[in-house]
């Protein structure tokens, strides 16, 4: 990579070839850890000299080593990740830390431990509820991760250097969000296509590096004269991941996504780990309580046995509405990854709530390859057709 690169062009290589710069840090001595999930607390791993890298699915990659191990009736993005490792794409991890933060996730997690060979290999199980005994379980589950990993390095975690890697990452996710405000303007000053190559280069980068990345992308950014078209929609895409430019770019030759509310988006930025005297505590406040994925219920009012539909929408969807307001987002897409049953058990009621706060909204599902691109395109033509009217 040439370091007369400006930021997005630097972006855009790291996203073309990702898992580059950790095979230079492996080779330099550095130890990789592989995590498929953005909740993972990656504080933990930085804090202790490992660096984090995010294992993606990759949709020019027929699969076939995974058809030995997973039903054809399961997550893509999962089936492609597995793949991808059974095929020898991920060898420079020294380990892998999955969560469950689903069930087809859960279930090829332990799969990817029987069928591989990393030194390390650990797995976080996650309370699917805010409930404050869900917390002080996760709590206690982030502990023994902690233990886990000391004894893999063989060094002691000191608080000190987890709150530096905290306050490091809590600057990366401050940093995003000031990227988003750049799509505020119309036309947006970034395209959504740019912000997915940047936040998946940064999956792939030690804390600083993507930190010092973000902040070129930026200042770049806001002086640059080629800004994406102006097209008639501002749309907001809600989907489980959404990381592939390609994938972006069939909603971008039509509208200006200045929205990805996606694991490849804000979803993992929007807010901050808050300081606490045990760091741990805030560490299992934020991935459980401020990441908003469809695998977590959250319930209006806890321990309630009644239902109020209007307010367990406005619980689950209610920070929705801030967005749509000050992105001035004219139609929403729920985009949902084939066999993905947490964010399809969330659809009807996303839609209901789109539709009482008067927001036009379309549910559209494909399948994690090249081939799903065609209808894809068809499907999303064919909404903005009937709101840009």
């Amino acid at each position: 990579m040439s370091d007369k690169s400006k930021g997005l062009n630097k972006a855009r290589e790291i996203y073309s070839n990702n898992s580059q710069r950790a095979r230079e840090l492996k080779a330099a001595g550095k130890k990789i850890i592989g995590y498929p999930c953005v909740y993972v607390p990656l504080e933990l791993l930085t804090a202790l000299d490992l660096v984090p890298y995010r294992t993606c699915g990759d949709i020019k990659e027929p699969v076939t080593e995974a058809d030995r191990a997973l039903p054809h009736s399961f997550c893509p993005i999962m089936r492609n990740c597995l793949d991808c490792a059974l095929k020898g794409k991920n060898d420079f991890l020294d380990g892998m830390v999955t969560i469950h933060s689903c069930d087809p996730q859960e279930k090829t997690a332990r799969i990817w431990e029987s069928y591989t060979n990393y030194p390390y290999f650990h797995f976080i199980d996650m309370p699917v509820t805010v409930r404050p005994e869900a917390l002080e379980y996760f709590k206690s589950q982030l502990n023994d991760f902690r233990k886990t990993l000391e004894a893999f390095t063989g060094k002691k975690l000191p608080k000190d250097k987890l709150e530096a890697a905290i306050k490091s990452y809590n600057q990366q996710r401050t940093l995003v969000r000031e990227l988003y405000e750049l799509t505020k303007p119309s036309p947006p000053r970034i395209s959504g296509t740019e912000i997915v190559q940047v936040v998946k280069a940064l999956t792939s980068l030690p804390v600083s590096e993507g930190n010092d990345l973000l902040t070129e992308v930026i200042g770049e950014v806001k002086s640059r004269t080629d800004v994406p078209e102006k097209k008639l929609t501002r749309l907001l895409i809600w989907s489980s991941t959404l990381d592939d430019a390609d994938i972006m770019q069939v909603f971008e030759d039509k509208a200006n996504v200045v929205m990805n509310e996606s694991c490849g988006g804000i979803r993992a930025y929007r807010a901050a780990v808050k300081s606490t005297y045990d760091p741990l505590e805030g560490l299992a406040s934020y991935y459980l309580n401020e990441i908003t994925c469809a695998r977590t219920f959250r319930q209006a009012t806890p321990g309630e046995t009644g239902k109020d539909y209007a307010r367990d929408l406005q619980s689950r969807f209610g920070y929705l509405k801030g967005i749509i307001r000050d992105w001035k987002i004219s139609g929403a897409v729920m985009l949902l990854v084939r066999y993905c049953d947490p964010f399809a058990f969330e659809m009807p009621s996303l839609k209901d709530y789109f539709d009482s706060i008067g927001v036009p909204s379309t549910y559209i599902e494909y399948d994690y390859t090249t081939g799903a691109l065609a209808p894809l395109r068809t499907r999303a033509e064919a909404f903005l057709e009937t709101i840009s009217q």
